[in-house]
């Protein structure tokens, strides 16, 4: 299937009125809040950092933001003041246009970093909603430039994570105008393992946040199709599924059907 037909395949993305986020923040000084005592510093911004770039990270911190399930945490359209870090629950951005159809662009969980698509314009570009009850980081933008007394590490590290972010980019693109429906299914669940693991939970079964809907819109597949293809996949002794829990029984059957798994 070519990139275009990926793209018409997309699931339009409900758009209701969803209650923003209320910008409820909790004392980071606290030693749970610590960037050098979190248990997610090596997947998120403190990743490599020296202690005092560790303390300016922390002096730049202005707390944590509950995100209550189907909250939005930033729409498209608001003003770029601040980057996020996920310190716990699981988030989902979608773009829509002006016609209501959308696209589902990334699921982020803890240590992921949110925000950085309104850099360029100082404004969001996208939105994003809580797929759970969620709390993010909130990191100023201001406070991380040269203003700090350390503020190359700072910006050093800002610049790590908008290269994750494009390579992740990349490797979307190359999912929907490559792959046929069965490996872009098989990346995705492979995908979620990986990262589940790299933050110290079970890689080999895991409850997913998203609906197969959800799914379905970030692969570039319709909902039926998403559905058919994890009753395949359970047939075949590949994965275990019940609701939303999924176990995974063969991930190297699953690796030989991607072909060589893409970190989405």
């Amino acid at each position: 299937m070519g990139a275009g037909a990926a793209v018409q395949a997309i699931t339009p993305i409900r758009t209701y009125n969803v209650p923003r986020a209320v910008p409820v923040l909790r004392d980071v000084s606290r030693k749970s809040g610590e960037c050098t005592l979190c248990h997610l510093r090596q997947q998120c911004l403190p990743t490599g950092m020296d202690a005092q770039s560790l303390a300016d990270l922390q002096e730049a911190a202005q707390g944590r933001r509950k995100v209550r399930r189907g909250e939005v945490l930033y729409q498209a359209g608001d003003p770029f003041r601040a980057i996020y870090a996920v310190w716990l629950g699981f988030l989902k951005s979608y773009a829509v246009t002006e016609d209501g159809r959308g696209q589902i662009t990334g699921f982020q969980m803890g240590g992921d970093i949110l925000g950085l698509d309104g850099i360029d314009t100082a404004v969001h570009t996208l939105t994003v909603m809580a797929l759970e009850d969620s709390e993010v980081c909130v990191f100023p933008y201001a406070q991380l430039g040269p203003a700090s007394s350390h503020g190359h590490a700072l910006q050093h590290q800002v610049h790590r994570a908008m290269s994750r972010e494009i390579v992740r980019e990349h490797n979307v693109m190359m999912l929907l105008g490559t792959m046929r429906a069965e490996e872009r299914v098989a990346t995705f669940l492979l995908n979620m393992s990986s990262r589940f693991a790299a933050r110290g939970y079970a890689g080999g079964e895991f409850n997913l946040r998203m609906t197969r809907e959800e799914i379905g819109s970030y692969l570039g597949l319709k909902l039926e199709t998403v559905s058919r293809i994890l009753s395949k996949f359970q047939e075949a002794g590949l994965i275990a599924t019940r609701n939303r829990y999924v176990r995974l029984l063969d991930k190297m059957g699953l690796a030989e059907l991607a072909g060589q798994p893409s970190q989405l």
